[in-house]
């Protein structure tokens, strides 16, 4: 029986994310084949690696493939990651990207992507140096990135850029309604999987390696979730109460909201989310934890359409954003975003937040959360906020995590582990 080449299907997606504009993730799970751990470490490090491996090239190619052909251009980016990164021997790595042009039916690219790769081996030391002197190569992010977090961060933007390169850790969240964090780090261990509890989050345990879902104990009856432990202190901060009517806004997948219905009994849960694809994700979630709550698939800002039976004590609005902080989970968010995308953001935040606001209860909490690090889609979001609103007042937020602002607090990629992550909670006046 003859098997899929994992190197061809590793260009093929890479293909997909680079040319066509799609999302690793999004390509995953369409693309069943793609789930070999081989594909997925060659995806993801080539994109992680994007910038060093496009500079090599504009060195490597006497001229900018044509478009048709820009699958090899992936093939060839494979073929560097293998050698530079993955440390491949030299032979087997020319050897093994070369036999992918069979699959790519393109018998002319043999002697293109061999020479291409043998011309890399003989003059290596000499382009990577020369690459390296440029600084988005250095820190592999693309350059209008790195001037925003080196302008906004200027005590810190390097060691941001060197977090969010490396590999996230895979973090459960223990549902404490259920057993305690002592109690399932034991189970781990019978099971011969090694973890250690977080020291900001209480419900967070970070492994050792990722396993799979079915390696865990109790996975499925609902006693573990996968979640980073900065997004699960999201339901510590809203100050959940029995009897609350709760709104999770852009709720999918629902992790936060399992947490929230984890966290307290008796809550009304709405769950909100505008696509019907990614609201039966939170369902799922939910079913899986035993968990219900009233999903709608709206747009959260349709408030008059949705909203008028409604009426929160607390809300949370994890808002969408550049998703900035969560580059080393996420290494395609490099190619994706563009400079362009962050006023649009900023202007889908400020509209959710002024007609959420609308829906909270006076003494009401909404807590806004991104996955961002950017000062435009965090401190300077809610500063404006304030300035436009009468009835807000900014609640500190208290913790050993995270760097405290005049508006909220911002957590950095891989500070105890976290991604990136930014929280402001606002409580409305009487």
């Amino acid at each position: 029986m003859s098997t899929v080449n994992p190197r061809l299907i590793a260009t093929q997606v890479l293909r997909r994310v680079i040319h066509q504009g799609e999302s690793l993730r999004q390509v995953f799970i369409n693309t069943p084949k793609a789930n070999d751990p081989l594909v997925r470490d060659l995806c993801y490090g080539s994109l992680r690696w994007h910038e060093p491996l496009s500079a090599l090239l504009t060195h490597l190619l006497a001229k900018p493939l044509k478009a048709k052909h820009n699958d090899i251009e992936c093939l060839l980016r494979l073929g560097l990651y293998q050698i530079i990164y993955q440390q491949t021997p030299d032979h087997a790595a020319v050897n093994e990207t070369v036999a992918v042009i069979r699959g790519l039916k393109k018998p002319w690219a043999k002697r293109l992507v061999n020479g291409v790769l043998r011309t890399f081996l003989r003059q290596r030391t000499e382009l990577l140096a020369k690459v390296n002197q440029q600084e988005n190569v250095r820190y592999a992010f693309p350059y209008w990135l790195l001037k925003k977090i080196k302008i906004a961060y200027p005590d810190h933007w390097q060691a941001i850029l060197e977090a969010s390169n490396q590999r996230a850790p895979m973090v459960l969240r223990v549902n404490l309604s259920r057993t305690s964090r002592a109690a399932y780090c034991q189970q781990l261990k019978d099971a011969n999987i090694q973890a250690t509890p977080s020291s900001v989050c209480e419900t967070a345990i970070l492994l050792a390696e990722p396993v799979n879902v079915s390696e865990l104990p109790d996975f499925d009856q609902g006693v573990v979730s996968i979640q980073d432990t900065a997004a699960q202190l999201a339901a510590g901060l809203l100050d959940l109460k029995p009897n609350l009517q709760v709104l999770d806004a852009c709720s999918a997948p629902g992790g936060k909201t399992g947490h929230i219905l984890e966290a307290c009994n008796n809550l009304t849960v709405v769950a909100v989310d505008s696509s019907k694809v990614r609201l039966q994700r939170v369902k799922e979630n939910l079913d899986r934890l035993s968990e219900s709550a009233i999903l709608l698939a709206v747009d959260a800002n349709a408030i008059d359409q949705w909203g008028k039976d409604y009426q929160f004590d607390r809300i949370l609005l994890d808002a969408p954003c550049s998703a900035t902080g969560v580059i080393r989970r996420h290494p395609d968010i490099k190619c994706l975003r563009r400079p362009e995308d962050i006023k649009s953001l900023q202007a889908q935040q400020y509209k959710l937040l002024t007609n959420l606001w609308a829906k909270l209860k006076p003494e009401g909490k909404l807590l806004y959360a991104t996955c961002s690090i950017l000062p435009e889609e965090n401190e300077q979001q809610i500063a404006t906020f304030v300035q436009h609103t009468t009835d807000v007042e900014v609640q500190s937020i208290k913790g050993h995590w995270g760097m405290a602002l005049p508006y909220g607090r911002q957590i950095f990629p891989n500070e105890s582990a976290m991604d990136g992550f930014y929280y402001a909670l606002l409580a409305k006046k009487p």
